[in-house]
């Protein structure tokens, strides 16, 4: 049964990756990450053209294929909760890290006293730590204590012949090991690994390297802001999850405005089809704007980009906040958004402000009333596109380029409040026009 079953999942991964070839390389990777990289590959057409999109030009309407299956777009580290666990003598640590819900410590194996100092003020899971082992408060072996300090070390590893099903790596010297070689070495481990860190970005390598990172951290501090640097990433994490609300609005009006500043946003990561940024004029609606991920015949695609609009626009960062798109920089976080609303964060590698020419687009949820608007100004240029909800047909939607939009066309938008204060939603009586 076992043997059909490999053969099974063998014939699946030749059939997924015979679509990949292109002029002179054959792409291959592991099943675990077989979909997810069969994504970003076919979004990739400059350098390595694909049979699937070659025949693609952008002043038609583009047809985009997306996958039912939510789960695939979610980036790998996130796919599964890590754990956290707290290794302090600080109280003030203490009380920052269960107010923000981690409520398990670590303690050294002579420092009873201090937990049930902290036990009787706070509800809190007591664990104590020595070479070879974690234990609980009754004695209990919970984990299996591993000091790494080498690369030979950590290949001589055999954390399956453990019988615990936490194991906790304490690496002398991290920088001899990256977390890449880290999470390699025990990729299709069944345990929960746990690194030692001492910062909050040390731990996010641990926790994201190869996509897939280890299962847990134990942040060894006694500063608070390590505490609420971590805990802001999760959130980050957390939000990733969570699904945006997108709205269909009507196109009323498209308009040439004349000459301006326009924003190309270039990001660390790759887009695939139906992703891009959430931009807009006003910020109770911003418009999803297409990246330039698609085959064209006026340019190569670069998936790493999104021609966002003029400098005074908004555009979604992470936190449910907004900037303008002249206050980006290498280095800040953007939200990147596709048409089922599944957002991810990616960092932005470059900021280029060109004068070009400008096209107005406005929309409203109806296009019958007389409600309120909503406006984004763009770059009259047949690689720029709002994404669309309409179906063509069951599997396939569209990216409508603005030089090809016209009046009763429908584009999704991200309704939310419109008072804002340093990109920060507030509640206060505005109005913009």
């Amino acid at each position: 049964k076992d043997r059909n079953r490999q053969e099974i999942m063998a014939l699946l991964l030749v059939s997924s990756v015979s679509h990949i070839q292109s002029l002179n390389q054959f792409h291959c990777f592991s099943l675990r990450k077989e979909k997810l990289e069969l994504d970003r590959i076919l979004s990739w057409s400059s350098r390595h053209r694909l049979i699937r999109l070659s025949k693609r030009t952008f002043p038609q309407r583009l047809t985009v294929k997306m996958s039912d299956d939510s789960a695939s777009t979610l980036p790998l580290n996130l796919r599964r909760s890590k754990k956290v666990w707290i290794w302090s003598e600080c109280k003030e640590v203490m009380t920052v890290a269960v107010e923000r819900g981690w409520n398990t410590f670590i303690f050294s194996a002579v420092n009873r006293q201090l937990s049930d100092e902290w036990s009787s003020v706070a509800l809190m899971d007591s664990l104590f730590i020595d070479e070879k082992k974690v234990t609980d408060g009754a004695g209990k072996v919970v984990a299996a204590v591993f000091e790494v300090s080498t690369p030979e070390e950590l290949q001589r590893l055999k954390i399956e012949d453990e019988q615990m099903e936490n194991i906790v790596l304490d690496l002398l010297d991290w920088k001899s090991i990256p977390a890449e070689n880290l999470v390699a070495a025990l990729q299709g481990s069944e345990k929960t690994v746990f690194a030692v860190s001492n910062t909050p970005s040390e731990a996010k390598l641990y926790l994201e390297a190869l996509e897939h990172g280890l299962g847990g951290i134990i942040l060894k501090t006694e500063d608070v802001k390590a505490v609420l640097d971590l805990k802001e990433y999760f959130e980050k994490r957390n939000e990733e999850r969570d699904a945006l609300s997108l709205t269909e609005a009507t196109i009323t009006r498209i308009e040439m405005v004349g000459m301006g500043d326009r924003v190309c946003v270039d990001l660390c990561s790759l887009m695939r089809p139906g992703e891009g940024l959430l931009v807009g004029s006003f910020a109770r609606g911003l418009f999803l704007v297409h990246s330039e991920c698609l085959e064209s015949n006026y340019i190569a695609s670069r998936p790493f980009r999104v021609n966002a609009g003029p400098v005074h626009a908004y555009v979604s960062v992470p936190g449910g906040k907004t900037c303008y798109l002249s206050e980006l920089r290498t280095g800040r976080e953007v939200i990147v958004v596709d048409q089922k609303g599944k957002q991810r964060t990616a960092v932005v590698g470059r900021v280029k402000i060109e004068k070009r020419p400008l096209i107005l687009v406005e929309a409203k949820l109806s296009a019958e009333e007389e409600e309120m608007g909503f406006s984004i100004i763009l770059q009259n240029a047949e690689t720029v596109a709002l994404v669309s909800p309409h179906q063509v047909n069951s599997s396939r939607e569209t990216a409508i380029p603005v030089t090809s939009l016209k009046p009763g066309d429908q584009v999704l938008i991200r309704l939310q409040g419109g008072a804002r204060h340093t990109g920060i939603e507030i509640q206060e009586f505005i109005v913009e026009n």
